[in-house]
């Protein structure tokens, strides 16, 4: 398994997906259930497998992911072939971003001291995806990018 098998929360919105999944392998209702009932390590294979499709499929597509932490928030912009990244840390004690109140201060004190923004790029390595992943495992969440967007046109002035 290249990334990790979807919750069943997940598979419960996919069903139709799943199913679709299945049927392409020509495997049927009757069939599935027979596979999960005597075949169990195959039903995860096929549940390992279809997770890593959807994965793929999503991460094809990702251009903006964000990460929050208490005093940092990391933007991303992902093309095909390098990460760039806008990091924001506030140095001001009692500032937790990932709050209402918190994120309120940053907006309201942008030019304060005690905020740094700084910016990155490297290359993606050849799997663009598993670096993808590997954000979004850390705790990232895919975006639209406006928060990148804002702070990308704030560091070019």
């Amino acid at each position: 398994m290249k990334y990790s098998r979807l919750t069943k929360e997940q598979f419960e919105e996919m069903k139709q997906e799943f199913i679709n999944f299945l049927a392409s392998q020509s495997i049927t209702a009757d069939e599935w259930e027979d596979i999960k009932k005597n075949k169990p390590e195959v039903a995860e294979q096929e549940l390992d497998v279809f997770s890593d499709l959807v994965w793929e499929g999503v991460l094809n597509k990702v251009e903006y992911l964000e990460h929050f932490s208490a005093n940092q928030i990391y933007l991303f912009h992902i093309t095909t072939v390098t990460i760039h990244l806008i990091a924001i840390k506030v140095e001001h004690q009692g500032i937790d971003l990932t709050t209402r109140k918190g994120y309120a201060w940053l907006q309201t004190n942008l030019l304060d001291e005690s905020v740094n923004i700084y910016t990155s790029s490297k290359a993606l390595s050849d799997d663009r995806n598993k670096d993808i992943f590997a954000l979004i495992k850390q705790g990232a969440n895919i975006t639209k990018g406006e928060l990148y967007g804002f702070f990308d046109k704030m560091v070019e002035n």
